[in-house]
């Protein structure tokens, strides 16, 4: 008996001796998660007015690619011939296929950003995908036929979503654990706020200008984010399982940013197939799956709705807005947005506490969901609101407001569900972003085949009720036995395996 009395007080000092050598937070509260190295290399270890950089650049990036794609909700209007003038003589859903193609290869683009960036590096992925980014923004404004102008939606769609796609690999590099959902909170408000500030922009551009300036408008933002990532962008990969006296030597950042360092030092990595295989190995993993199920049949509505509301407000039979008020208009999802921003700040850290209290300290990444259930029945409210407002005529600032309601909960949804594939995978962070931003924009992409037309067909009243329904539908199909059987499927499943050198 004493025997087993002195093994149990022997095995209890020996993990606390373990707890004790952890590194901590400077105030002792949270074990650093991942154990950073002695490497001053490790992305860990840089000083967080760096690492804070690095994350405004990435999330300005990531701003760029819906942003550039909404544009064309108010550009196809002047190029069509809907309106006298119009730059084109085809009509405006011919047009529209232009924004089609673009949301497309946003999905596309994203997947090969991911396998090219464990290939070749993270840095001179960003580097030479803006630049074509960049290229292809000036192309889509000084395009003088409709094809031209569509090919280059197209390329720019590929290239764009880089920061969008890759945004989650350089949280999980140079954050920790605790660290993720406010920089994941900062990250999403750039992405959530771009499809609501380019039809604000390009409103008040067409309004007193050339539509080919909202698109030299996107090659100037992109510009701005070029010169920042030439200036200041450093590769955030560092492979902890590599001893530090044998990592890549750091020469020449800007070697890095073009890609010459990251060529020496390959036979360190896994091979470009392998890479290429790496998204795929990622989706079969059922959590993975029914995330970006989940978000698919929720965000897909914000192209629907902008579109939509777009076409209502300008009918002249109904609100007959001009380019100045749609403008206008768009200011309420912008707020709506920074409203989100603001409550996720607070609202997923709230959540993650209230779940540690309640499993003896133990923080699960199916914690990281419960705000989907306060957001839920918010977005399900303002898509029911929008669509009885545009059938019944409501005043424009009861759609507005209503509008900002499922932007609301589209913004704390949009943080939660990134934090958990994050922290539920944190080996393919690049992986798990890439399938979660593909399912956001397939779902636009399939919303703008048929939008238009349900809501003549049957009203807004009914389709966007059937939205509404779907919203909430696949809260109650995805999200809910996530909470209940996700860490059951997790353990079942196993961690990602890549295999090879990582």
């Amino acid at each position: 008996m004493s025997k087993d009395i002195e093994r149990d007080s022997a095995e209890k000092t020996d993990v606390k001796a373990k707890v004790s050598s952890l590194r901590t937070t400077s105030d002792g509260v949270d074990i650093l998660s991942p154990q950073p190295s002695d490497d001053e290399n490790d992305p860990l270890n840089w000083s967080q007015s760096k690492k804070k950089l690095i994350l405004l650049i990435v999330s300005a990036i990531a701003f760029l690619p819906d942003f550039g794609a909404s544009l064309g909700a108010v550009t196809s209007v002047v190029q069509s011939n809907l309106l006298p003038g119009g730059t084109w003589d085809l009509p405006q859903t011919v047009v529209n296929h232009s924004l089609v193609g673009n949301l497309f290869m946003l999905a596309a683009g994203g997947i090969f950003v991911i396998s090219f960036s464990a290939y070749f590096g993270r840095a001179p992925v960003m580097f030479w995908f803006l630049t074509i980014s960049l290229c292809s923004a000036a192309w889509c404004g000084a395009a003088v036929t409709f094809e031209s102008f569509m090919a280059a939606r197209i390329v720019i769609g590929f290239f764009s979503t880089v920061g969008q796609a890759g945004g989650l690999m350089f949280i999980n590099d140079m954050f920790y654990f605790h660290e993720h959902p406010r920089k994941i909170n900062i990250w999403s408000g750039f992405i959530i706020l771009s499809p609501y500030l380019g039809p604000f922009c390009a409103s008040f551009i067409c309004w007193k200008s050339s539509w080919r300036w909202t698109y030299y408008l996107l090659a100037i933002l992109t510009a701005v984010c070029w010169l920042s990532v030439f200036g200041f962008m450093e590769e955030t990969y560092y492979d902890r399982s590599i001893p530090t006296d044998r990592q890549p030597p750091r020469r020449n950042r800007l070697l890095r940013l073009l890609g010459f360092e990251q060529w020496r030092s390959r036979d360190q990595r896994i091979t470009l197939w392998r890479a290429l295989l790496r998204p795929f190995l990622a989706i079969v993993k059922i959590p993975v799956l029914l995330s970006c199920c989940y978000y698919m049949f929720t965000f897909a509505w914000v192209v629907g709705l902008n579109t939509q509301i777009s076409v209502f407000l300008t009918n002249p039979r109904l609100y007959n807005f001009n380019d100045k008020y749609i403008g206008l208009f768009y200011f309420a999802p912008i707020i709506a947005t920074i409203l989100g921003e603001l409550a996720g700040h607070w609202v997923h850290d709230l959540a993650g506490k209230s779940y540690a209290r309640r499993h003896s300290g133990c923080l699960e990444p199916e914690a990281r969901l419960i705000p989907i259930c306060f957001a839920t029945p918010i977005m399900v409210l303002g898509i029911v609101l929008v669509g009885y407002g545009l059938q019944r005529v409501w005043h424009y600032m009861v759609i507005a407001v209503t509008l900002g309601l499922y932007v609301f909960g589209i913004m704390i949804v949009t943080t939660a569900i990134n934090a958990y594939v994050l922290d539920s995978y944190p080996e393919a962070p690049g992986e798990v972003s890439a399938w979660i931003n593909a399912s956001r924009t397939v779902g636009g992409f399939i919303i703008t085949y048929f939008e238009i037309e349900w809501a003549d067909a049957e009203g807004t009243q009914k389709s966007l009720g059937l939205q509404a329904a779907i919203v909430g539908a696949a809260f109650l199909i995805f999200v809910i036995p996530l909470q209940v059987w996700g860490k059951s499927l997790r353990l079942r499943q196993g961690a990602i395996e890549f295999g090879g050198k990582t």
